[in-house]
């Protein structure tokens, strides 16, 4: 399993928290259109002795709902966006250096929203890099119950809250595809067949996994090919093709 290059440490900030400067600086905004956005509730934030100090986790959920929100063409911006929060070191690697053979199933064969969680997790923790499947568990079962990850598409991106840094040796991808969709939670009732498990150790890491899946999955004649997929070394080489095509798309020409 190749794993792209990353900071294990990597924060923009020793501060868990952000001032207006350091956001905007982070966000690659003005601090006037930071200001802005936190004055008509558009970014998390709260005045403190009359200043504005914004969480860096609920900047990073604040990420992760732009990501569910987004079309395409919103997702490729949200992406860049969160490119350039990086310094070059920090983050150097497609989805497949994140995937093995051994973390994809094919087929899938959890029929219950809690069997799906348990299996995918056990399906990650067969890399060698995640060495808790029960806590990771729990974790992404309370995220699913805060908020299910389940798209109209019929794909699942599974996720804990937080990165679980405890139990993991580097970020992993696990997918699992079933012949038979379920109901996972999808609040327009859609089944689903598809499951990616996403396990990360940072936060920007997971928020740039999370939005490059998400655009990879928004193109329907591939997600027919993933689901059509026999093999664990042909959904990776869809997944590693699928995903060139899509940066090529961005390639100025």
């Amino acid at each position: 399993m190749q794993i792209a290059r990353f900071s294990a440490n990597s924060n923009p900030m020793a501060s868990k928290e952000f001032d207006v400067d350091q956001l905007a600086a982070y966000l690659h905004l003005t601090p006037e259109k930071v200001m802005k956005l936190a004055s008509q509730g558009k970014l998390p934030g709260r005045r403190v002795g009359g200043d504005w100090r914004f969480s860096e986790s609920a900047i990073h959920h604040w990420f992760e709902h732009k990501i569910g929100a987004s079309d395409s063409i919103e997702l490729s911006k949200v992406e860049e966006l969160l490119e350039r929060s990086f310094q070059p070191e920090e983050f150097d690697g497609a989805l497949v250096d994140f995937m093995s053979l051994e973390s994809i199933a094919i087929p899938f064969d959890a029929r219950t929203r809690g069997s799906v969680v348990r299996e995918m997790c056990a399906l990650a923790a067969r890399t060698g890099l995640l060495w808790d499947a029960e806590t990771m568990a729990e974790a992404v079962s309370a995220r699913e119950e805060l908020h299910p990850t389940a798209l109209e598409n019929g794909v699942a991106m599974l996720h804990p809250r937080r990165p679980q840094t405890a139990i993991l040796a580097e970020p992993l991808i696990a997918l699992g595809i079933s012949s038979n969709p379920i109901a996972f939670g999808n609040t327009a009732g859609h089944l689903t067949d598809v499951f990616f498990l996403i396990c990360s150790t940072d936060d920007r890491i997971h928020l740039k996994l999370l939005a490059r899946l998400s655009r990879l999955v928004f193109d329907n004649v591939w997600l027919t090919q993933l689901r059509s997929a026999t093999s664990p070394s042909e959904a990776l080489d869809l997944i590693r093709t699928g995903e060139l095509e899509l940066l090529a798309e961005n390639t100025p020409r």
